[in-house]
């Protein structure tokens, strides 16, 4: 059985929702954070890391920042591989409501030919992904400045992943208040 990790991203600006704290938004009673937590606890995520200021006390992962702040996901990404030590590591943002289902479709290791694999709607998520922990830290070693504003298609653009199909209302982030509406539209709540 291949062991598994998670980096969870979590620590953005969330200008777009004036500044909130995006992972603590609650949808149907939960916390985007606890959401996305156990959505890998459930695939099988031994050690979860998150990367952002600790949110939350009482969750039992590992807390770590990139160095400045806010150098965007590869810069958080690159700050999180060295806690994990699993085979395999989903990569996930903490903006999705539906990160049980989503993650559930990347519950089987990655394929032997493959680097790893992530959602499409369309276009790759990268940001809802399963990867082989060798092949992201090769990657990580190419970008520069720590992947500092460097784009997700910079960090994974030259690996080898594997598209698993799904419906864009799984892949449906929450970016802005209009979003959250649309998810919530009995409300939700802020903390």
């Amino acid at each position: 059985m291949v062991s598994v990790d998670a980096i969870l991203l979590a620590g953005g600006r969330a200008s777009r929702l004036d500044g909130a704290t995006k992972p603590m938004l609650r949808v149907g009673g939960r916390t985007l954070l606890h959401t996305a937590v156990d959505a890998v606890r459930a695939a099988g995520a031994r050690r979860v890391v998150v990367v952002a200021p600790v949110l939350d006390d009482v969750l039992e992962v590992t807390w770590t920042r990139e160095d400045p702040p806010f150098g965007g996901p590869v810069a958080a990404i690159v700050a999180a591989l060295g806690d994990v030590d699993a085979e395999e590591v989903f990569v996930l943002a903490c903006d999705l409501p539906t990160a049980g289902p989503a993650v559930a479709l990347l519950s089987g290791p990655v394929p032997d030919n493959a680097d790893g694999a992530c959602l499409d709607d369309g276009r790759h998520q990268w940001l809802i992904g399963r990867y082989r922990t060798a092949a992201l830290r090769a990657a990580a070693s190419g970008v520069s400045e720590g992947g500092r504003d460097a784009s997700m298609r910079a960090l994974l653009g030259g690996l080898r992943v594997e598209s698993v199909r799904a419906d864009p209302a799984l892949t449906r982030d929450i970016d802005t208040w209009e979003d959250l509406r649309k998810v919530a539209p009995d409300g939700f709540s802020s903390t």
